[in-house]
């Protein structure tokens, strides 16, 4: 699996727990519970960001990782 394929698979699974993060925020009654949810949603869109960008960066820079 190159470089690039493990990146995305990472983004993969943080967009999995933003969607968990999102449905467990709108379960709770438990308002401290639903504000931590979304403050680790909000980190998790950043990183996604950030990865997004390195998959951008890796596939016109270093072509031997497109996946």
């Amino acid at each position: 699996m190159t470089v690039g394929a493990q990146v995305k698979g990472c983004f993969a699974s943080l967009k999995s727990v933003e969607a968990t993060l999102e449905t467990l925020a709108a379960k709770t009654q438990d308002q401290e519970a639903e504000q931590a949810f979304q403050d680790v949603r909000k980190t998790i869109q950043t990183i996604q960001k950030d990865l997004e960008n390195q998959v951008i960066f890796l596939t016109k820079e270093e072509p031997q990782y497109k996946s």
